[in-house]
């Protein structure tokens, strides 16, 4: 009971501290919001969906938002205008990252590309991903890695078609997701189907995404930070321990191998790291390349396996887009035929499906959020020093302003338009914008249409159970990614099995 007072205590405490700073704002133009309760503020808006609940509430109070998250001033943006204020006009002044307190465990944020603040080493890591990880070049040299993943997939599908066995197509994505990636560093397979280790590893790097966007009081109560009352730090803690041992591991039996008599010149991601490593260490040394890899892994596997799913079941709902697909794959592939890198361009319809699966369902609805070091003016309000700033590109991809019939998949709308997922057209930002875009949109601009096109021109799908495509649950599931709540299961079936 003590200690139960003690904590009401300090929140209590605390809240006054951040009561009186508000002072300083007062006569200012704050963003419109919702009226705050004392000690939790906006807490109770948020509901199991947050990004949905928020859309709702800027229905009412505009495209930029003012709301108390228990302590923690949070503007939230929802129309690309606004969005490309802070993200392209303003972007030094919102680049700082608000962190999670989860995601400091095993002191990740120190180390992060993803966290680091602007500036020498967080553009050293950048430059060094961006050449060596990311470049044209790069990717193209080891394609025929994620090839070979790729053909594994469908294999995969044709055993199951053969045993009449549905395919949970979220858990095949994953998996693929995984091994494209672990080729791409590592060019081996992180994870092998065949082992119980492969289970073990999609398992941490899920138990990763659901911790790190588990609410947690920490971070809507600053003060509670080291009681980390959830134990969600404590747990990430132990995730990032499990996760850099494996990748600890794979940096060694490289380094012995180059230090063999007889090594192999991989000419991968780990190659060309550890060799900028050993010419000059202060750009990147062994810790580094762990906790870059850690990002690698957490934001490349689950969002790409939620974009996979989220589009089959999109062209599964929409009959008339799986018959326009499937022609267009057919005529320029053949059927039955696995589609390669090098096909993608030729494939337009294909990505116009891919961009409108991101436009209804990008993987991060928030992005990663901002916070402002200093008080700044966007669109004639103003935005509090320390704000939590989030953008909601979910809404953003869903604003009537924007778009026509908004709710609606309609790949066709991409047909004749030059708007584009690179972070220079506001209305369709999956992967962000500005200096902090995804590093990765590269890799995940091939692997998706590679994933998607492949399911869908080698197989014939049906949904399980006798599911009409018009029944099909759309829940999602909220979390740093939004996935399906019911996975997608679907049979396969083709001619060519």
């Amino acid at each position: 009971m003590d200690v139960i007072i003690f904590v009401i205590s300090l929140m209590l405490a605390y809240i006054l501290f951040k009561s009186l700073l508000s002072f300083r704002i007062i006569g200012k133009k704050l963003p419109p919001g919702p009226f705050q309760l004392p000690i939790i503020g906006n807490l109770n808006k948020l509901g199991n969906l947050p990004h949905q609940s928020l859309a709702n509430l800027a229905q009412i109070y505009g495209p930029i938002m003012h709301l108390k998250l228990g302590s923690v001033t949070t503007i939230v943006i929802s129309s690309a205008t606004i969005a490309q204020q802070v993200l392209q006009k303003q972007d030094i002044a919102f680049s700082s990252r608000f962190i999670p307190d989860g995601l400091c465990a095993f002191d990740h944020n120190r180390y992060s590309m993803v966290f680091l603040p602007i500036g020498p080493r967080w553009r050293s890591l950048r430059k060094i991903v961006n050449l060596n990880i990311f470049s044209v070049n790069k990717l193209d040299a080891n394609q025929h890695l994620r090839k070979r993943k790729v053909n594994e997939v469908v294999e995969y599908v044709k055993k199951c078609s053969r045993n009449g066995e549905a395919v949970d197509i979220g858990r095949a994505a994953f998996m693929t997701s995984l091994n494209l990636l672990s080729n791409t560093i590592f060019s081996k397979d992180i994870a092998d189907p065949g082992r119980d280790s492969a289970k073990e590893f999609r398992d941490l790097i899920r138990d990763i995404m659901i911790d790190a966007g588990r609410p947690n009081l920490a971070d809507f109560f600053p003060v509670l930070k080291k009681l980390d009352p959830q134990g969600v730090k404590r747990n990430m803690a132990r995730h990032y321990v499990d996760l850099i041992e494996v990748l600890d591991g794979l940096i060694n039996e490289r380094l012995a191998l180059m230090r063999s008599g007889n090594p192999v010149e991989y000419k991968d991601a780990l190659d060309e790291l550890i060799k900028i490593s050993q010419v000059n260490p202060d750009e990147i040394d062994k810790k580094l390349m762990e906790h870059l890899f850690v990002d690698l892994f957490v934001a490349g596997t689950d969002t790409t396996s939620s974009v996979v799913e989220w589009g089959m079941v999109e062209v599964l709902r929409n009959s008339e887009t799986m018959l326009k697909l499937k022609s267009e794959l057919r005529e320029v592939l053949g059927k039955g035929k696995i589609l390669e890198e090098a096909y993608i361009c030729r494939l337009p319809y294909l990505q116009c499906v891919v961009k409108e699966t991101l436009r209804l369902h990008p993987p991060l609805p928030f992005l990663l959020p901002r916070q402002i070091d200093e008080e700044a003016e966007v669109n004639g309000y103003t935005i509090p020093k320390n704000s939590q700033v989030i953008v909601n590109v979910w809404a953003v991809g869903r604003d009537p302003v924007s778009w026509k019939n908004p709710l609606s998949f309609y790949p066709e709308r991409f047909l004749d338009s030059v708007i584009d997922v690179k972070g220079q057209d506001f209305e369709l930002i999956p992967f962000g914008a500005g200096r902090r875009i995804c590093p990765g949109l590269p890799l995940v601009m091939r692997m998706v249409p590679v994933m998607l096109g492949s399911l869908v021109n080698c197989f014939d799908w049906e949904l399980e159970g006798g599911v009409l495509p018009n029944e099909l649950d759309m829940g999602e599931k909220f979390g740093l990614t939004v996935g399906k709540l019911l996975p997608l299961r679907a049979l396969a079936t083709s001619d060519v099995v």
